[in-house]
């Protein structure tokens, strides 16, 4: 998947489910070993998987590398729910 807005590429390659690399990252939001929330050129991408690791955070590069079992990937509309759903007081008192 590519896509270019304002001259910022945005492409995922997702290798064997195992390793994945994204460009246009402008932030990651939050992360954890099972989600990613990062805000991308192209909207805000959530990575869901198991034992999910940060590899590479190149700002410079507005690149991400990810390591894990990566078992989905969805472009999200309302991030705010999302970032109240994933918030660490959340995950405690559930």
């Amino acid at each position: 998947m590519e896509n270019s807005i304002d001259g910022h590429n945005h492409t995922i390659n997702l290798v064997e489910r195992k390793n994945m690399l994204v460009t246009g990252v402008k932030k990651i939001d939050n992360f954890d070993s099972e989600e990613f929330l990062m805000d991308t050129v192209m909207g805000y991408l959530v990575v869901k998987g198991k034992d999910l690791e940060l590899l590479k955070l190149d700002t410079m590069q507005q690149t991400v590398s990810i390591k894990g079992q990566i078992n989905s990937m969805a472009y999200i509309e309302n991030v705010k729910n999302k970032e109240k759903d994933t918030s660490i007081i959340s995950r405690l008192f559930k």
